[in-house]
């Protein structure tokens, strides 16, 4: 059956679904989800305001591509939906899409590690190895947390991320946020975030100097991997065989 040309509105979309439900998948099999608290999403309109996002409360272990919600980030009546999402992804990944039509893909997390950088009251990460040379320069650090993320904590957030190179937000005392273009896109760039982030966290509790990479290295490495080919789409695309192998129901 071809699902895309279903009419179901559950059933649009069908490969940004399957795409963003394996997303899910794996983000729980890597333990950075936090319970049923944290929120995905994806543009799927041109000018980016319809946008795909998990459901209010669904563990990332069991969302299902057929699961997603497609909401429209200038409709004022989303939260009177029967199905409406979570308040605070409402706040924040609408804001994001309304104001910052190029974050075509927005995910938020609250991992680990990338937490406890949040949580430093210097959370600059240093380039000290080529992951965390990714992130150099290519990052912005909120140091105004106001509580939970309603419209107007939102659309501040989204005021920091108007510069297209600036696709990773540190959110202090919070957790993180990634930007991207696609699902593959964003995704990969959570994965290494957070390894980036354990690998400057782990270094710093040796209580040794660290080996920080000069400016221009680390500026040189971090465009070098914005130039490597396809690494995004096949990272996801073997994440999907795996889920696959298993058995997973994700692109259902």
């Amino acid at each position: 059956m071809n699902k895309q040309a279903d009419l179901s509105p559950n059933l649009t979309h069908w490969q940004e679904r399957v795409d963003m439900a394996a997303a899910f998948r794996w983000t729980a099999k890597l333990d950075m989800h936090e319970a049923v608290a944290n929120h995905f999403s994806l543009a799927v309109s041109e000018d980016g305001s319809q946008f795909l996002m998990n459901p209010n409360q669904v563990h990332f272990a069991r969302v299902k591509a057929s699961d997603l919600l497609l909401l429209d980030a200038n409709d004022p009546k989303t939260m009177d939906r029967p199905d409406a999402p979570d308040p605070t992804a409402w706040g924040l990944h609408g804001s994001i899409h309304r104001l910052c039509p190029h974050a075509r893909c927005v995910m938020h997390v609250h991992s680990i590690h990338a937490t406890v950088l949040a949580c430093l009251a210097d959370s600059t990460l240093p380039p000290i190895d080529q992951n965390t040379a990714t992130f150099y320069n290519r990052y912005v650090i909120d140091n105004g947390f106001g509580g939970l993320a309603f419209d107007d904590e939102g659309a501040r957030c989204a005021s920091m991320l108007i510069d297209p190179k600036v696709k990773t937000m540190i959110m202090g005392n919070h957790g993180v946020l990634i930007i991207g273009d696609s699902a593959a896109d964003t995704f990969n760039r959570l994965y290494y975030f957070e390894r980036a982030a354990e690998t400057y966290i782990r270094a710093l509790q040796t209580g040794q100097k660290l080996r920080v990479l000069s400016d221009e290295i680390a500026e040189k490495t971090a465009q070098e991997l914005e130039d490597y080919p396809d690494q995004a789409e096949r990272h996801l695309a073997e994440l999907k065989a795996i889920l696959d192998d298993e058995g997973s129901n994700y692109a259902s």
